[in-house]
């Protein structure tokens, strides 16, 4: 069954649904400049079996270019490259090239190669051997130095990369305020689930809730009681549910998603009247003040998942977001559910 249509679909629903709409960082190469400016310098490994070409290379790299260990025998650089790793290397030997090259690893480093010959025979032998960079052990100082700082720029960059990369995936797969999955998250991830569950012929619901009044909350006690009361909301919807099965996401300013995997209609209603009942139950604190809590929930529960359904998991959002609906206009505080069986759709209601 693909998902790549409905997943479009779904999004767009979640981006309506949401208070504000994605924003792209304008300041990217900005963000980067400060991000390198604050890097210590890079670790680097000098492996030189020559010794008078290895003290001329001690006594040429500085501290503010590169904070480097220096050793003289092969061996002994694999073992320190293993133990931690060291994004530039400058070495003689095209065989410790060969054998740092051949490690499999997350990370890369860069490798400067300090050819014997400056010749283009010695140049591309070192660069077959899998260095990044080759130069000559005649060059001058000037030169030297400006290789080094590239391959010191590269690191960085790659560094900065990285990182970027993994705070990235965080942010788009985790809501800041209340660490729950994002709405982003959602709805990608949701269609999966449900593309899974029919193709074992599996059960799962989806349970959407909305805290009631919020607005009230942030127009009499502020924001920051809202957001405090955000915080506290998603773990305590997480406290009732099965860890590392059933998740939740943040898809709204004050709605959240609840996906139940290899959950029966009837097992998700008890589970729903769960999740009523631990935000109802229990105040949650607001600065200094006590703060009576509570939720209005729509479920849509299958008991086996059909398959060949192409729009499947948008209908399913639809029809749990028609029960939550018709809670809250019942009067909140409650839960309102609905059993999908083929086409057709059963709900129940029921009131604290």
């Amino acid at each position: 069954m693909p998902t790549g249509g409905h997943t479009t679909v779904i999004q767009r629903i979640l981006e309506r649904r949401a208070d504000k709409p994605a924003k792209t960082d304008e300041g990217t190469t900005a963000t980067v400049a400060i991000m390198v400016r604050v890097l210590r310098p890079p670790k680097a490994l000098l492996a030189f079996e020559d010794s008078a070409l290895r003290q001329q290379m001690e006594r040429h790299i500085t501290p503010d270019i590169l904070d480097f260990e220096s050793v003289a025998d092969e061996q002994e650089a694999v073992r320190r490259f293993g133990a931690e790793f060291r994004p530039v290397v400058l070495t003689d030997s095209q065989e410790l090239i060969r054998k740092l090259r051949s490690r499999p690893a997350a990370r890369t480093p860069f490798i400067v190669y300090v050819a014997e010959l400056d010749d283009a025979a010695e140049r591309e032998a070192g660069l077959a051997a899998g260095a990044d960079e080759c130069v000559g052990r005649r060059v001058s100082d000037r030169e030297l130095d400006a290789r080094i700082r590239a391959a010191r720029r590269i690191a960085e960059l790659e560094s900065v990369l990285r990182v970027t990369l993994e705070e990235n995936r965080k942010l788009s797969a985790t809501d800041d305020l209340t660490r729950t999955a994002s709405r982003r998250f959602f709805g990608k991830h949701f269609p999966r689930e449900v593309e899974r569950a029919a193709r074992y012929g599996r059960a799962l619901s989806l349970i959407l809730c909305d805290i009631d009044h919020f607005k009230k909350i942030n127009d009499t006690l502020g924001h920051a009681a809202g957001d405090q009361t955000l915080q506290q909301f998603g773990p305590r919807l997480q406290q009732v549910l099965r860890i590392g099965v059933d998740w939740v996401a943040r898809i709204g300013g004050e709605e959240f998603a609840i996906v139940m995997p290899e959950t029966a209609y009837e097992a998700a209603f008890e589970v729903a009247r769960k999740l009523r009942a631990a935000v109802s139950h229990t105040a949650f604190n607001a600065g200094k003040k006590s703060l009576h809590v509570t939720a209005s929930f729509g479920l849509c529960g299958i008991d086996k998942v059909p398959s060949g359904e192409s729009r499947l998991a948008e209908r399913v959002l639809k029809i749990a977001d028609a029960a939550l609906y018709r809670s809250k206009q019942a009067g909140r505080n409650r839960v309102t559910a609905t059993n999908l069986q083929g086409t057709h759709d059963l709900p129940r209601t029921r009131s604290p």
